[in-house]
């Protein structure tokens, strides 16, 4: 691939280049370094995280190394974009066990290749991992050195103002609103930007909100003598909902580690209007516009599913889901639950089974009319539901359950 087309292609779904001249120059150097930062503040890693990852992926399959930060850190600390306030902290614990299974999750889409990719994370739950199969080193080395003390405040403190930190558009939210920034807070974007001076990154990559922690990167690298790093931001990917970003907390989300029939039951949840910017974002097609949206749906879910899995695999999850759903047939693989129970509300089932967390949602759900129990719709969330062997309860558009009764 020629240059100019090269520069093109890594530009494409780019928000923001800073600079595109600087990224042109820089391509004629290979390979790069691209550094991208997750902080393991949640186990899962989902589709609004790929947005980024299959980016990388770009960078690698054009000759690249990626430098890929798991945040063990920082994660102490907790990024304070978008938050209106203080992030609960997190132990370091609970961040262990969050990042245990990121290696495994974001090596379905990154290239492991040794000389492609470099892992920088906690040193202590990845001391097992073989050499040959990634370069591994511990950004906790930097961070929480003996001289970090030292680093923050006679090096870098110098050099970074107060007011220049809370320019940044979410304290300025809080000031307003009366809200509490924490010092950590404060720190958080030193320290992303010092991981850029310490692994010396040619590309930094990160999601439109994280603009002004990835600048201070490019900051931080000029006062330490280094070639300021190259800003590329990504779109943030709009959940299942329709409304906010792709998000665990708003459970919103698709994970990739989630199974095949989730993942396709969940894609073809999507408002149509999401379709054109998730087959930008997720796959290497743009929408067909003359298909009718059920069938672009059907494609772009067996797209997702064939990229994480594998063709067979989603080729086999259509045809289910259209046995399924379309026609509205028993599952083949429904999830299977015992109950004591002969005769119970509407309520009581949905939340026996764990369809639901709380009555509210349950009576949502029956007022929807998105229950069903062996094809006939549940309407009165205070019926009396007599159940049987075998009964089948559908709950929304993706869970089904066989009943087994114990007591009959």
């Amino acid at each position: 691939m020629d240059e100019p087309k090269e520069l093109s292609f890594l530009c494409r779904n780019a928000v923001e280049v800073i600079s595109k001249e600087e990224l042109a120059a820089r391509l004629k150097k290979k390979p790069l370094r691209i550094k991208a930062g997750f902080d393991p503040s949640a186990p899962d890693i989902h589709l609004g995280h790929t947005v980024l990852l299959r980016k990388l992926r770009e960078f690698q399959d054009l000759g690249h190394r990626v430098v890929f930060i798991i945040g063990d850190y920082t994660a102490l600390v907790g990024d304070p974009t978008g938050q209106v306030k203080t992030r609960p902290q997190l132990s370091k614990d609970q961040i262990e066990e969050n990042a245990k299974t990121y290696q495994a999750q974001v090596f379905k889409i990154l290239d492991k290749s040794p000389e492609k990719v470099e892992v920088v994370c906690n040193s202590k739950w990845l001391a097992d991992k073989s050499p040959e199969k990634v370069e591994v080193v511990c950004n906790s080395k930097w961070l929480a050195g003996p001289e970090m003390f030292r680093v923050l405040f006679q090096e870098i403190g110098p050099h970074v103002t107060v007011d220049q930190l809370l320019v940044r558009e979410d304290f300025n939210k809080r000031k307003k609103a009366h809200r509490p920034i924490a010092f950590r807070e404060l720190i958080y974007p030193i320290l992303q930007g010092y991981d850029s001076v310490m692994i010396k990154s040619d590309i930094e990559l990160g999601g439109t909100d994280q603009t002004f922690n990835l600048l201070m990167g490019r900051d931080l690298q000029s006062k330490y003598g280094q070639k300021p790093q190259v800003v590329m931001t990504l779109p943030l990917l709009v959940g299942l909902d329709g409304q906010q970003k792709m998000s665990k907390s708003y459970g919103n989300h698709i994970g990739v580690m989630d199974s095949p029939k989730d993942m396709f039951g969940k894609t073809m949840s999507i408002p149509d209007a999401l379709m054109e910017s998730w087959y930008s974002l997720l796959t290497p097609e743009k929408l067909d516009e003359n298909l009718h949206p059920r069938e672009a749906k059907i494609r772009l879910a067996k797209l997702i599913v064939g990229w994480l899995y594998d063709k067979d695999t989603a080729d086999q999850e259509a045809k289910e889901f259209d046995r399924i759903f379309s026609k509205k047939l028993d599952p083949l693989d429904p999830k299977t639950v015992s109950t004591p129970f002969g005769e119970i509300d509407p309520t009581g089932l949905l939340k026996h089974v764990k369809a639901v967390n709380s009555s509210s949602e349950a009576y949502r759900l029956i007022q929807q009319g998105a229950v069903t129990l062996d094809g006939q719709k549940v309407t009165d969330p205070k019926a009396s539901l007599k159940l049987k062997n075998g009964s089948f309860l559908k709950v929304g558009k993706k869970k089904v359950f066989k009943l087994i009764v114990t007591n009959s």
